[in-house]
C-alpha cells in the first residue's frame, strides 16, 4: 500500500475548486475505490454517483486527468505513482455538486426520437431477421448510457452545440432504429434537421472513449450521413422522390 496524491473538484456549476487529498492505494484498486476511501475517511460530504461498480450502469462517468472515463473501470496502476491524479466532473454538462453532473439534457433528446415502428402486419407475427441484422442491432444496444461520448463530442463540449446536435449516443439509437429491418418509420428529415447529423465532422473522438467499444462513427454516424445525402443531395434519389413520393423511401433505403 502506498500513499498517492489526488485532486478532486469540489463545488457546483457556479463556484468550485480542486481540493488536494492523499490516499493509500493498494494493488488492484480502481479510481472509484479511491473516491470511496476519501469519502469515508476525509470528506464525508463528497458527492459522487455510482451504482454497479462493474462498468455496466454508466453512472460513475468522470474526467480523470482530463479524459472522460468510468471511475470503476480505471485502474490506479495505469498512472505513474509520483503523479497527481486529477478527478473532475464531465465538462459538457452542468455540475450539480462536486463530481456529479446533471445529464437530464440527454433524456430530453431521447424523447424527441420516434420510437420503433413496425408495420401493423409485422406486429401480428414473430419477427424473422437475418443474423447479421440481429448482430447489428445488438451491437448498438450495448450502449450503457454513460454519456462519455456525449461529453467528448467537440460539438457539444467546445462549441455549445446542444441546440443543433443530438450527440453520438443518439446517433447510435437512431442508427439502430433506421437499420432495423422491421422498422417502417421515416426519420431522415429529423436526422438531418432536428438531430443535426451534419454537425459531426468525423473526428472519431466519441468512438475512442466508448467503454463498450461501439464503433459509433463508422457504424452509426457515417451510415446516417449517407442516408441523408441520398435523400437530399443525390440527383437520382431526388428525381425518384419527385416522381414516386417519399413513400418509396423504405424500400429504396432500408436494404443497403
Amino acid at each position: 500500500m502506498k500513499e498517492r496524491d489526488f485532486k478532486i473538484y469540489r463545488g457546483n456549476d457556479e463556484k468550485g475548486e480542486l481540493v488536494s487529498y492523499k490516499c493509500n492505494v493498494s494493488e488492484g484498486m480502481v479510481v472509484l475505490d479511491v473516491i470511496h476511501r476519501i469519502q469515508a475517511d476525509q470528506a464525508n460530504d463528497l458527492a459522487c454517483r455510482w451504482n454497479c461498480k462493474a462498468g455496466k450502469c454508466g453512472s460513475c462517468s468522470v474526467e480523470i486527468n482530463g479524459k472522460p472515463r468510468l471511475a470503476c473501470m480505471t485502474r490506479m496502476n495505469e498512472f505513474e505513482e509520483d503523479k497527481t491524479v486529477i478527478i473532475t466532473p464531465l465538462k459538457s454538462f452542468p455540475v450539480m455538486r462536486d463530481i456529479v453532473t446533471d445529464v437530464s439534457w440527454n433524456y430530453k433528446q431521447n424523447q424527441k426520437i420516434l420510437p420503433f415502428s413496425p408495420s401493423e402486419k409485422d406486429k401480428e407475427k414473430d419477427f424473422v431477421m437475418m443474423q447479421k441484422d440481429v448482430d447489428r442491432v445488438q451491437h448498438f444496444r450495448k450502449c450503457i448510457e454513460c454519456y462519455l461520448c456525449q461529453n467528448m463530442c467537440h460539438v457539444i463540449r467546445d462549441n455549445e452545440g446542444k441546440d443543433k446536435f443530438a450527440g453520438p449516443r443518439f446517433m447510435v439509437r437512431l442508427a439502430s432504429l433506421e437499420m432495423h429491418p422491421m422498422d417502417r418509420a421515416d426519420r431522415i428529415k429529423e436526422i438531418k434537421e432536428e438531430h443535426g447529423s451534419g454537425m459531426c465532422n468525423i473526428t472519431r473522438c466519441c468512438t475512442e472513449v466508448c467503454p463498450e467499444e461501439i464503433q459509433i462513427t463508422d457504424d452509426a454516424i457515417i451510415p446516417l450521413k449517407e442516408r441523408v445525402v441520398d435523400r437530399y443531395y443525390d440527383p437520382v434519389m431526388m428525381l425518384f422522390n419527385k416522381l414516386f413520393g417519399k413513400k418509396k423511401k423504405i424500400f429504396f433505403c432500408q436494404n443497403f
